[in-house]
């Protein structure tokens, strides 16, 4: 079997719907459920046996060990993040905890429990950790994109904490020989995204008849992935990746966040027209966050050229399936918008300027 961290989010939760579609092989899903974990993503796992599911804290040691001790993983995937650059900045400290803390913890544990195993066994053990292309930093329009070997140079309390569990993960295969993996993807879309993200929030907020808030001038670079393809690099990875290496995951679709707004807009045009007009006349300019980094792109080759992968959906067809999905969802965003993600929501929009309309 193998053990998922962070499993009821939103890129762990579409991993394991993912590898259970294709594989009989149990998951053993490990969440604390804060406010981005939903166990109702996992719904249609309702009664299966092979995905147990485990409330339990990455930083509580003694209870990874008695994880571990029971089910004696193959692989431990490592997915349990604070992943939100907004959220980083109103509240760096919990960050620090479970992307640092909870990582350093996961990772003794592991070591313990890998140390114990059968020399056969021990060659055969993963721990895969998932990370982002924050890490390196912001690029300019001119810059050549992210590869393995770009320097960190992390802008928020997000990425900087994210940096330092991707250097945790290194040493402890230099220094202990923990065989590791380390995946750096860009930004994902796709089912069950937590509606603080950009691709959700637009979607909710258009068929709401609410402002689309866009940071800035909205030209800042992002390159988009979908989930799906995201789940199968993964796997890719786990199965044929060298221990200790890194592999950048990336979408090969540089879209400026504006670009990205404009095409969802025009999605719901044709999927859930308005009375009148487009939703683009929805769109407002609000003021930008500190240190918004302005271009982030992966260069993905390393994955192609040594793995064979390479992802299946264009940008167009990844948004097409989002925007269809969340329109025949709206339950399970309403239910994941709970009175902490509205007091969210005012602390982080209510009180920005209004700069422009679009």
């Amino acid at each position: 079997m193998i053990l998922v961290t962070g499993g009821a989010g939103f890129i762990g939760g579409n991993f394991i719907l993912d590898w259970l579609q294709s594989s009989d092989e149990t998951v053993v899903n490990v969440d604390k459920l804060t406010y981005a974990g939903n166990l109702s993503t996992l719904d249609s796992l309702r009664g299966n046996p092979n995905h147990i599911f485990v409330r339990a804290d990455i930083c509580d040691r003694a209870a990874i060990d008695a994880l571990l001790a029971e089910h004696k993983p193959r692989a431990i995937l490592h997915f349990a993040a604070e992943s939100h650059v907004d959220r980083s900045i109103h509240g760096p400290a919990d960050f620090v905890q479970t992307n640092v803390i909870g990582t350093f913890t996961l990772l003794e544990a592991t070591r313990a429990y890998w140390s114990a195993l059968s020399d056969q066994l021990k060659n055969a053990f993963r721990f895969l950790h998932v990370s982002t292309d924050e890490v390196y930093g912001s690029l300019s329009s001119t810059d050549p994109q992210f590869s393995e070997t770009t320097a960190y140079a992390p802008n928020s309390p997000y990425s900087a904490t994210k940096a330092g569990s991707d250097h945790l993960v290194r040493a402890y295969h230099h220094t202990y020989g923990l065989p590791v993996l380390t995946t750096n993807c860009s930004n994902n879309y796709g089912p069950y995204q937590f509606p603080e993200k950009l691709v959700p929030l637009m979607i909710n907020n258009a068929v709401a008849g609410k402002a689309l808030p866009v940071y800035g001038d909205g030209r800042n670079v992002r390159d988009w992935l979908y989930v799906g393809d995201h789940c199968s690099a993964i796997r890719e990875v786990l199965l044929h990746g060298k221990p200790g290496e890194t592999y950048n995951v990336g979408g090969w679709n540089e879209k400026t966040n504006l670009e990205v707004v404009h095409m969802l807009c025009d999605l719901l045009d044709h999927l859930k027209p308005r009375t009148s007009g487009s939703y683009r006349e929805q769109i407002t300019y609000v003021k930008d966050r500190p240190g918004h980094d302005r271009r982030y792109a992966i260069d993905a080759r390393k994955l192609e050229q040594q793995l064979g992968w390479r992802p299946t959906d264009t940008f167009e067809t990844g948004m097409k399936k989002t925007v269809r999905w969340y329109l025949n969802n709206q339950a399970w965003s309403d239910d994941v918008a709970s009175g902490e993600y509205r007091r969210w929501v005012e602390t982080n929009y209510a009180q920005r300027e209004l700069t422009s309309t679009d």
